[in-house]
């Protein structure tokens, strides 16, 4: 693609700091994997970090370390990314999938009220495309019902709610580093918390479930290897430190967008503002009006690949893939969800993307709905 869908942005320091490491002889379980623990919680604002092989591996230890298992349900949206409901099924607990908002597209109290019954344990609230949950509401009626409030912040590492950092609500928030995040350390993810006793368990489970207190060879926990390296963990923390250059360059690239596009009736984009919040923004996806079919929305990404621009669709409901099917409650209520789902466009979208490329990006969008037949002469 000559404008690809998404980019990693490695600058001279990340090169550095991942070459430092490797004149090292700490490959694994060292300084750097501490430091940048450190880092990630310091700005979320909770004391306990645990750095882990990707975002999927927190949720998994997570729920592990709250004791979740078989014959326990747990709340999530449908409107996600599959390893969220993966991370449940881990743990031989059952998925229940919840309506989003409209507008937002995350779950609300309204919509997780209906879905609890005397099996559900714990929410997993995600910030969809890093744009905040309304958590307060949710935290309350998880509080009333005894509930655990997990939160999936993997494409929210900056988001803000009320004045505090997304992942640092719950009873532990999960981040992604994969390469089309904000900051990337190639693979990998990071557990925060505000719980010691959980925060050390995940630990333990990461390693081969061996204790602080256990010799090498000794393991107290049924455990996972699901341990980040030190080049990994370099390459996050050198990204850490400009941080908040990066989340405000990518507000700009969004802004750009917006500019470009809030004059076409025919798309609705994304939430700007939230109330007392912040958006990670994580991606750029639009929805399309509803008289454009999925078959329409596809050939509009043909279009634009076909002139190398990277496009693509956001997301398939999980409830209507094959291993989920028999999950889907018949009596919730998700077309929403589904109707999101077969409307959602995700443009070119990184640090980098210059407004030369957003004004190409969006003259082409516009020349693709043209092309489907179902936008008149006003944008000519």
């Amino acid at each position: 693609m000559r404008i690809p869908l998404s980019a990693p942005d490695i600058d001279e320091a990340d090169i550095a700091a991942v070459v430092s490491v490797l004149r090292t002889s700490r490959l694994s379980i060292g300084p750097r994997m501490e430091e940048f623990e450190a880092s990630v919680a310091h700005y979320t604002g909770v004391p306990y970090g645990v750095a882990l092989a990707s975002g999927t591996a927190g949720l998994h230890l997570g729920l592990a370390a709250l004791g979740i298992g078989e014959g326990d349900e747990v709340i999530l949206p449908s409107f996600t990314f599959i390893a969220v409901a993966n991370a449940v099924l881990y743990r031989r607990a059952t998925p229940v999938f919840a309506q989003i908002d409209p507008r937002t597209l995350n779950l609300t109290a309204q919509t997780v009220a209906g879905a609890i019954t005397r099996r559900t344990r714990a929410i997993i609230a995600v910030h969809t495309f890093g744009c905040p949950v309304d958590l307060d509401p949710i935290i309350d009626l998880a509080t009333a019902h005894g509930l655990k409030v997990i939160e999936d912040a993997c494409e929210a590492l900056g988001a803000e709610y009320r004045g505090r950092r997304a992942g640092g609500l719950g009873e532990f928030g999960v981040f992604g580093f994969y390469p089309n995040k904000p900051i990337t350390t190639g693979e990998g993810g990071m557990l925060v918390t505000r719980n010691r006793e959980l925060a050390e368990t995940v630990r333990a489970l990461r390693n081969q479930g061996r204790r602080s207190s256990d010799g090498w060879l000794d393991h107290s926990l049924l455990g996972y290897n699901y341990r980040l390296s030190e080049i990994n963990c370099a390459l996050g923390l050198s990204q850490m430190s400009r941080i908040d250059a990066i989340l405000a360059q990518r507000e700009e690239r969004a802004a750009c967008y917006r500019e470009h596009l809030r004059t076409v009736p025919e798309l609705t984009l994304p939430v700007f503002e939230t109330e007392g919040g912040r958006t990670c923004w994580f991606v750029f996806v639009v929805r399309l009006a509803e008289r454009f079919t999925v078959q329409d929305r596809d050939r509009i990404i043909d279009y634009m690949i076909a002139r190398g621009i990277g496009c693509g669709r956001y997301f398939a409901p999980v409830h209507r893939q094959p291993l989920y099917a028999s999950y889907a409650d018949p009596k919730c209520d998700l077309r929403v969800t589904d109707e999101t789902a077969s409307r959602t466009l995700a443009l070119p979208f990184f640090n980098r993307l210059t407004d030369a490329e957003i004004a190409e990006v969006c003259l082409t969008l516009r020349e693709a709905m043209e092309t489907v037949g179902q936008v008149p002469d006003r944008f000519t």
